[in-house]
């Protein structure tokens, strides 16, 4: 085991014992991470800050039922990403689109020409998905960058499978307008 590692797992036990000083090291290391977390659901940074400071509270609260070891960035990561879905819940800004409403569409990601998408770096595709809809940001940002299934989406937001098959198909072809506006593709 690494050093930072085992440093890692001494502050999260630290964190156990309210240790402010653990929590204090473990917030200024994770905080950049988990803003970028925040910011993919949120444009709005203040949102996001806030949506954060209220993780690491829950985080810390919680600190007893953390038993990973020393994939703590990975549980505190799914902390960020659940309160801010509930905050998108509780604000009622995400409306999800029928499954009914997207009639014949494929999903088969395999498909997809990445080509397309050459000479646009991260940050640009960033803020075309800040772009869309929160529904079909949500449901892309828990996808793509989360990395959930379908069938996890659909048990997170409690909406159907096929609705989050068709908020991501819907996301994709708003991006592919954003995009092709932006870079004359």
């Amino acid at each position: 085991m690494t050093a930072e590692r085992l440093n890692i797992i001494s502050l999260i036990e630290g964190c156990k014992k309210n240790d402010s000083k653990s929590q204090h090291i473990i917030y200024d290391k994770f905080y950049g991470k988990m803003m970028g977390v925040a910011l993919r659901y949120f444009k709005d940074y203040d949102t996001a800050s806030d949506v954060v400071q209220e993780s690491f509270i829950k985080a810390f609260s919680k600190i007893n039922q953390f038993e990973g070891g020393e994939n703590f960035g990975g549980w505190l990561k799914r902390i960020v990403v659940n309160h801010s879905l509930d905050q998108l819940r509780k604000n009622k800004k995400v409306s999800f689109t029928s499954e009914d409403e997207l009639q014949h569409q494929t999903y088969d990601d395999e498909t997809e020409d990445l080509s397309y998408y050459s000479g646009i770096n991260m940050n640009q595709i960033l803020e075309a998905v800040h772009e869309l809809s929160d529904s079909y940001k949500t449901v892309f940002n828990l996808y793509v960058l989360d990395g959930l299934t379908h069938k996890e989406i659909a048990n997170v937001l409690g909406i159907s499978e096929g609705t989050s098959k068709s908020n991501y198909a819907k996301a994709k072809k708003k991006l592919k307008t954003i995009l092709s506006n932006r870079f004359n593709l």
